[in-house]
C-alpha cells in the first residue's frame, strides 16, 4: 500500500517515490503546471502553452530516474525542460513578438487607480518592448524571461539553463540594459517623480 504525497513532501522525494510509483509524479504536475503554463504562455501564447506544459512533464517523467535527489526543488529543472520545448518553437515566439510590435494599444483594465495608470503607461510601451524582446539573443532572453516571467531566482536560472550563476549575472545584465535602452532607459511600470 501507497502513502499518498502530502503538500510538505519535496520534489525530490515525490521523484524518488514516483519511481516505485509513477502516480505519485502527478503532484509535481499538481504543483507546477500552471506556473509553467503562465511562463510559457507568456513566451509562445496560450495555444502553444497548453501542449508544451504536457510535453514538459512528459520529458521530465521519463527523466526522472536521472533527477539529482539532493536538488529538493524541481522547479528549476521544470523551467529549464521548459525552455529547452520552448527554443524548439522559438519561430511561432519571435512572430508573437513581431505581432505585438504591431498591434494595437489595448486600453486600461479596471482596478485600482495606480494599477490602471500604470497599466496604460505599460501599454503604451508594448510595442518598444515587443521589439526589444525581439531582438535579444536567445540565451539572453531566456536568462531574462526566467527571471522575470518564471520568477526564479539567478541561482534557480542557472540549475535550469545548467550555466553559471555569473553567467545568469552577465547575460540578465545585458538583457536589462538592451530592454531599457529600447524604452528611452526608462521603466514604464515607475512612476516619474
Amino acid at each position: 500500500m501507497t502513502v499518498p504525497p502530502t503538500a510538505q513532501d519535496s520534489d525530490a522525494s515525490l521523484i524518488e517515490g514516483s519511481l516505485a510509483d509513477p502516480e505519485s509524479f502527478a503532484a509535481l504536475f499538481d504543483r507546477y503546471a500552471a506556473m509553467l503554463y503562465r511562463y510559457v504562455s507568456r513566451r509562445l501564447g496560450p495555444d502553444a502553452a497548453e501542449d508544451v506544459v504536457g510535453e514538459t512533464f512528459l520529458v521530465a517523467f521519463s527523466k526522472r530516474s536521472r533527477y539529482d535527489l539532493a536538488q529538493r526543488d524541481a522547479r528549476p529543472w521544470l523551467f529549464g525542460i521548459a525552455t529547452k520545448l520552448v527554443a524548439r518553437h522559438h519561430r511561432a515566439e519571435a512572430a508573437r513578438y513581431r505581432a505585438l510590435r504591431r498591434s494595437p494599444v489595448d486600453g486600461p483594465v479596471e482596478g485600482p487607480a495606480d494599477r490602471v495608470a500604470a497599466g496604460v503607461t505599460a501599454s503604451a510601451s508594448r510595442p518598444a518592448l515587443a521589439a526589444a524582446l525581439a531582438g535579444l539573443a536567445r540565451r539572453d532572453l531566456d536568462v531574462l524571461l526566467l527571471v522575470a516571467w518564471g520568477d526564479l531566482a539567478y541561482e534557480e536560472v542557472a540549475r535550469a539553463l545548467g550555466i553559471p550563476v555569473g553567467t545568469v549575472r552577465s547575460r540578465l545584465n545585458r538583457a536589462r540594459r538592451k530592454v531599457r535602452a529600447a524604452l528611452g532607459d526608462t521603466d514604464p511600470t515607475r512612476e516619474e517623480a
